[in-house]
């Protein structure tokens, strides 16, 4: 799955503007990934965070969310993480309707403090970060087209809540999101301290931002863990892809690496295919070490030229560093 901020967003857009269910009265029924007029309509707007409009799912849509589940479930139970189960549980997760964002946050927020915040779809790269930061995620509430259920390279709802809010539910490993967002919030801080020329400036910014991409799709996105001598996925791309999920735990096509740090950072990866990389941490414990690691590297200049190649990173990106709000710094 794509993260939510390789997209392009409109210049105009209006970051922090909430939609209400008023405006869904406008715009026809279906909430269908690309095909959603309701999303067309918010993001000619400029708004980025919105309701979840959830009259405007079709019953196509519902079929799709109930025909995912059905695929996925069996699999979670042989290859995801005790804490993925447990967050399923804690959660009331099924298979037979679309969650509501209100009902998942109503379970959520007492077990970790995050919050599913809907969005439209892309969100700046700093700002999804800072959202992580604060405890909220920003979740796609549309759902893919029913002919394409195993493989999207974009987000969608079931990607989202199927695959990373049952995580959220642990606090552990919600923390490690939290921590990820304040090293972002560092090389945003950082940047907007260095004195380089603008080129020389842009290039190191960009390198930063790589670096934590490829962190967080290599462990937050895919990541797989040994629990008790057994491989197990904890990355929400492999826990909502009904193929990908075993593939990724027995397929011999699969180069499976211990996490290291040195590795990930200069690690390419492509979206538009099972990935045939993939790295094994032995403990959250280890994650959340690294993310510290990963901000002292930072701060060392470890993360200024780290290798070229995918994820590109895009101008919108890159200017939701140069230019965030980081209110009074020490």
């Amino acid at each position: 799955m794509a993260p939510k901020s390789m997209a392009v967003p409109r210049p105009d857009a209006e970051v922090g503007e909430v939609v209400t269910p008023a405006r869904c009265q406008t715009v026809g029924v279906g909430l269908t990934t690309t095909q959603a007029p309701f999303i067309e309509q918010e993001r000619a707007a400029g708004r980025t965070f919105i309701d979840q409009p959830y009259d405007l799912y079709s019953e196509e849509n519902q079929l799709t969310w109930r025909r995912l589940y059905a695929g996925i479930r069996d699999k979670w139970t042989r290859y995801a993480h005790p804490r993925f189960l447990q967050g399923v549980e804690s959660l009331l997760l099924s298979g037979h309707a679309i969650p509501r964002l209100d009902d998942i946050n109503q379970k959520l927020a007492p077990l970790s403090g995050f919050k599913a915040r809907a969005v439209s779809g892309y969100v700046p790269a700093y700002i999804f970060f800072d959202n992580l930061r604060t405890r909220n995620f920003p979740t796609t509430i549309t759902i893919r087209d029913g002919s394409r259920l195993d493989y999207l390279p974009e987000p969608d709802i079931f990607h989202d809540i199927a695959g990373h809010v049952p995580m959220h539910t642990d606090r552990r490993f919600s923390d490690v999101l939290v921590r990820f967002g304040e090293v972002a919030r560092e090389a945003a801080a950082r940047a907007a301290k260095m004195s380089h020329d603008p080129a020389e400036l842009n290039s190191c910014v960009e390198s930063n931002i790589r670096a934590m991409a490829r962190f967080f799709w290599f462990t937050v996105e895919f990541g797989l863990m040994q629990v008790s001598g057994e491989l197990k996925a904890y990355g929400s791309g492999l826990l909502s892809s009904i193929g990908e999920l075993e593939h990724s735990i027995h397929s011999p096509a699969v180069q499976r690496f211990p996490l290291q740090l040195e590795w990930v950072i200069n690690q390419c990866f492509e979206i538009d295919h099972y990935q045939p990389l993939l790295f094994v941490a032995s403990s959250f414990d280890q994650v959340f070490g690294m993310v510290d690691e990963l901000e002292r590297w930072l701060y060392d200049g470890k993360l200024d030229h780290i290798a070229p190649g995918e994820p590109t990173v895009n101008p919108e990106d890159l200017a939701s560093f140069l230019t965030a709000d980081l209110g009074i710094l020490p």
